[in-house]
């Protein structure tokens, strides 16, 4: 395995962080804007929808979307959506939300050190096309991006066999880098690039960023275990213990969000779960409090497909 190929390991970061690159095609500027020299960040609100428990989470979720006139992509499993094909499209069909796929059951694309090993080829290939398909049947309109069950350290970087997959079921996009380097978390800041490098330059890959927020509050069950680097990297982002209250919460999620303004950041995007975020803030506070400040920073709402669909005029 080549060094293209290799996780990305502390060292490689330190050398990387600010462009994103790792020697890939990195994502040309694209947070201009009218005014002459004025620069803005992107803010995504994103969802990876992957339980029953998602549904009744997604409809207070809605409400707060609509009262902020906030975009979001929902990454929906394509079991869970097959469950509810009529409640999700009542829901979610509308233009404020972009749905993409998050698989078809949740099995793994690649190998994950917290998540488990990757299943084989042929079932890899049901995962990728089985839920791609449930949205398009169930929505009617295209899906154009695919977030991949856990996420990746290193995203599908060296993998050709499964970006193969991910071309022939016609994606245009994908967010797989979902932590920091050798599994650590949080999830840093990183810039979309392409897959030139391993031979797919038509497809992008779009981070998501910061905690995977189920593991802020051990909803996994996980407990205390070793997620971040020493010496960590991002320390204004890593708490003190695990969230208590959505103002908890939602102090992490300033870190991140000052923090993509404050370096000039394309895109900022944090990793959320309906399950989990209404488990712990039933009254969806947090979202009020993080929608609020994104209103306040002037960040630039969008979608993942509205991210890429700028990113392929501009490469």
């Amino acid at each position: 395995m080549n060094n293209m190929c290799s996780r990305i390991l502390r060292r490689e970061f330190i050398k990387t962080a600010v462009t994103g690159g790792v020697g890939l095609t990195v994502l040309p500027d694209i947070v201009k804007t009218q005014a002459a020299g004025e620069t803005k960040t992107r803010y995504i609100a994103a969802y990876d929808t992957e339980s029953a428990s998602c549904l009744a989470a997604c409809s207070k979720i809605v409400e707060v979307h609509k009262r902020f006139e906030m975009p979001a992509t929902f990454f929906i499993l394509g079991k869970t959506l097959e469950a509810n094909p009529g409640e999700y499209r009542k829901l979610l069909d509308d233009p404020l939300f972009e749905i993409a796929s998050h698989t078809y059951s949740h099995q793994m694309l690649r190998d994950n050190v917290f998540c488990g090993q990757a299943v084989s080829m042929d079932q890899r290939r049901d995962e990728i096309f089985k839920g791609k398909e449930a949205v398009e049947r169930i929505f009617e309109r295209p899906c154009m991006g695919l977030r991949p069950g856990c996420g990746f350290d290193n995203a599908f970087v060296g993998e050709p066999k499964v970006l193969e997959l991910i071309k022939e079921a016609g994606f245009q996009y994908v967010s797989s880098l979902l932590w920091g380097p050798d599994y650590s978390l949080p999830a840093l800041l990183r810039a979309p690039f392409n897959y030139e490098a391993d031979g797919f330059p038509q497809i992008w890959e779009l981070p998501g960023h910061g905690w995977h927020e189920n593991l802020l509050k051990d909803h996994n069950r996980w407990g205390p275990r070793r997620l971040t680097l020493w010496p960590p990297p991002f320390p204004e982002a890593i708490p003190r213990g695990f969230c208590r209250t959505p103002a908890d919460e939602f102090e992490v999620n300033k870190v991140f969000l000052d923090k993509a303004i404050e370096t000039g950041k394309p895109f900022v995007s944090l990793i959320w779960h309906p399950w989990s975020l209404a488990k712990f803030d039933p009254d969806m506070k947090m979202l009020d409090l993080t929608f609020t400040h994104v209103r306040r920073l002037k960040m630039m709402p969008s979608t993942y497909a509205q991210l890429h669909k700028d990113a392929a005029i501009l490469a």
